[in-house]
């Protein structure tokens, strides 16, 4: 078994969008929406599906900075005011585990030599095969059916 890790969305990265307006968001094509269920609102920083009631924004993010033709950016939903949740080795957060998932593995040099499509509950098999191949640095998780970002998978 190979070990890995989840890496969230550092949430410094985007503190200084929990003082802009409205108007502010708009300027620069960031939605704020209110969650009217769950499931269905995965945030990037904490790695959980935010709760019914809560403001979370969605915007888009550069979420593969490559020297490679790989580079991509695309939507993201982040919560307000929350930190950067730390996941221990091994450990997969429970929002992917009811989600049709993308898996997209990269080598060092930013070019996908692997990719799959799956139901999550068999993610930690997917991203045992994805590092049993020694080319792979990395992974990323994307949600199947609109494609998003959600998280890094990194070698432990």
């Amino acid at each position: 078994m190979n070990n890995f890790k989840f890496i969230a969305l550092n949430h410094l990265e985007f503190d200084y969008l929990n003082d802009f307006s409205e108007q502010d968001l708009s300027k620069n094509d960031i939605v704020k929406m209110t969650v009217d269920k769950y499931p269905g609102f995965p945030c990037r920083i904490t790695l959980e599906d935010a709760e019914v009631g809560e403001d979370i924004l969605l915007l888009n993010y550069n979420y593969h900075s490559t020297e490679s033709p790989y580079k991509a950016n695309g939507p993201i939903f982040i919560r307000k005011n929350k930190a950067t949740k730390d996941y221990q080795v091994n450990v997969i957060p429970k929002m992917f585990l009811h989600r049709l998932l993308s898996l997209r593995a990269y080598d060092e040099d930013g070019m996908m030599r692997l990719a799959d499509v799956f139901e999550g509950n068999i993610l930690k098999n997917k991203i045992d095969e994805a590092f049993n191949n020694k080319n792979i640095e990395y992974l990323h998780i994307h949600n199947a059916k609109p494609g998003c970002f959600n998280c890094v998978v990194v070698k432990v």
